[in-house]
């Protein structure tokens, strides 16, 4: 795939405002041609009556040019919105059927700028190119091409020194763009550090952080000034050498033709015809500089974008995967599962063997670092095991598709994350044609019902950014009923009741009893281990002990070590 296969579905529109830009250009190169007749066959010979006539004609044609350049922009403005509507989309889709692994090579700030800075640079570029771009090197060549025709001799200064400035020009543009292509590196900085400060401002403004991330910023954003000033400098190069050059050859037309209209060789009006294209070609020239840096950001912004584009998905549906199978049951079994994060030589677990019956709740525990949060991301296909199996209902997971793999798993991380919008909107993301029955009842299972009436505009009410109008503990549990609107047949629940107090904490979990489904829950109290039907142990990646309170209190150092630092309770009998 290449930036170009966005182009093809608007050939029409762009060959409609290329032929009207060729009419433009062909009005602007019969100008000078016109004003050399009106001047040897008019002015010269006092015809008025040819002034008028070819007046006229120029009037007319110059009205053509005028609505061509209408029709043009219209036309080139929708090519242009509609090419950087169809990129920004594919980039965004590409970028959801990204893994964890692929999000690894990306900041996030660097993805934004793709999507919206790199996307609106190749937007711009492409309307320009059917505007003016393509125009002021056809306009260069086709002046020299009529010049040559109204006088070989006088229009030879231009044949030899354009060759050469166009080298030049290209030359300059391979330079920018990689210098722009650097520039667009420390953007991607720039908005690196602004988005860590939006995201953490109550942590800054709490530890009075601001004036050192206010140099932190200042010093990132300063680099991509001096950065842009550099690569700006570069292709502004362009026009003084442009310049000089082309005004050398006007002065040369303007000397010789002045000895050949003397001797009769050459009439007043070619010697005009021949400065008014020299007039031209300078005025495209001078665009140059500023169609370099156009282009020479373009293809930067390109080749960032087609690096997303590219980017090869390392975790998708498998050739064996089958459509139409669903998970009925929600049983999990692990046979011999090994992880590493990928690129890393860091073993994440070690040979993970058990199994979790249907319908059964399930405790996670283990100290930070244990492997808890990974082996989740297993479960949902978030990275792909390295070793073994995981199956669900005695089928290895990589052999369903993960759309129906993940719709039967409700999910609810460390971090919970709602989104800008109402309530409702937020609950119904987990079930798009949810009733507000459904969200009334995940509300109230989820022991966030009762705060929610007492909001002014209850399940309509607005949530900032990452519900940041919440408190932690109200958050959590918002992003608990999303995942029980589902209804889904396993839930995973990461650590994900750690804001709530003991007694909200049990109400939670002992509603959740009554959907049918298995669920897995990684915490750090006992007090909710020990309800569940069985704790899994981890430490240090590998299994120590799957079992149900009493017997991992009987058997394991390691659940005794926990059940004492929290009770204070010591057993002789251990």
């Amino acid at each position: 795939m290449s930036i170009f296969s966005f182009v093809k579905p608007y050939r029409i529109p762009i060959a409609a405002a290329l032929s009207l830009m060729l009419v433009e250009l062909a009005v602007e190169l019969i100008q000078p041609l016109l004003i050399a007749k009106i001047i040897d066959e008019g002015i010269v010979a006092k015809d008025l009556d040819t002034v008028i006539k070819w007046g006229g004609v120029m009037l007319g044609i110059s009205l053509l040019a005028f609505v061509s350049g209408i029709a043009n922009s219209f036309l080139a403005a929708h090519a242009g919105q509609s090419f950087g509507f169809d990129i920004r989309e594919r980039l965004f889709s590409k970028v959801q059927s990204f893994s964890f692994t692929n999000f690894s090579h990306f900041s996030s700030s660097s993805l934004i700028t793709r999507i919206t800075n790199d996307v609106t640079q190749l937007q711009n570029t492409f309307f320009m190119s059917l505007r003016i771009a393509l125009r002021a090197p056809l306009l260069v060549i086709g002046g020299i091409v009529m010049a040559m025709l109204v006088h070989v001799k006088l229009a030879m200064p231009f044949v030899i020194i354009i060759p050469p400035l166009l080298i030049f020009l290209i030359w300059i543009m391979t330079k920018a763009a990689g210098l722009f292509k650097s520039v667009q590196r420390r953007l991607d900085r720039v908005n690196g550090v602004m988005r860590e400060n939006l995201v953490g401002m109550r942590l800054i403004k709490a530890f009075a952080r601001g004036d050192y991330e206010g140099t932190r910023f200042e010093k990132s954003n300063d680099q991509l000034k001096n950065r842009t000033v550099f690569a700006l400098r570069v292709t502004e190069s362009t026009i003084p050498v442009l310049l000089l050059f082309m005004n050398l050859s006007v002065i040369v037309v303007l000397w010789f033709g002045k000895i050949d209209v003397q001797s009769g060789r050459v009439s007043v009006g070619e010697v005009v015809a021949i400065v008014n294209y020299a007039a031209r070609i300078t005025a495209a020239f001078s665009m140059f500089s500023w169609i370099i840096m156009v282009f020479s950001r373009s293809r930067a912004s390109a080749e960032r974008v087609m690096e997303v584009l590219n980017e090869g998905i390392d975790l998708e549906d498998t050739a064996g995967s089958q459509d139409g199978y669903e998970i009925s049951a929600g049983e999990i079994e692990f046979d011999k599962v090994s992880f590493q994060f990928p690129n890393t030589n860091i073993p994440i677990l070690d040979d993970l063997s058990f199994k979790i019956s249907k319908g059964e709740t399930v405790a996670v525990l283990g100290a930070t670092g244990a492997g808890k949060t990974a082996m989740f991301q297993l479960i949902p296909r978030l990275y792909d095991v390295t070793s073994g199996e995981i199956r669900i209902d005695g089928r290895n997971i990589q052999e369903l598709k993960l759309r129906s793999l993940r719709e039967a798993i409700g999910y609810v991380p460390q971090e919970s994350l709602l989104f800008t919008g109402s309530i409702k909107e937020n609950l119904a993301w987990g079930k798009q044609n949810a009733t507000e029955e459904e969200l009334i009842e995940a509300a109230k299972d989820a022991q966030i019902h009762e705060t929610i009436e007492k909001l002014p505009n209850q399940y309509d009410t607005l949530l900032g950014q990452k519900g940041v109008n919440l408190s932690g503990g109200q958050k959590q549990r918002l992003s608990i009923a999303r995942a029980l609107i589902k209804k889904p047949k396993i839930l995973l629940l990461d650590d994900s009741t750690s804001a709530l107090d003991l007694k909200t904490e049990a109400k939670l979990l002992l509603a959740i009893r009554n959907y049918d489904c298995t669920t897995v829950i990684i915490t750090q109290k006992v007090s909710t281990a020990k309800d569940a039907d069985k704790i899994l142990l981890l430490e240090d990646g590998s299994l120590i002990g799957f079992g149900e309170h009493e017997h991992l209190l009987k058997s394991s150092s390691l659940y005794q070590e926990i059940y004492s630092s929290q009770f204070g309770e010591v057993k002789a009998d251990w």
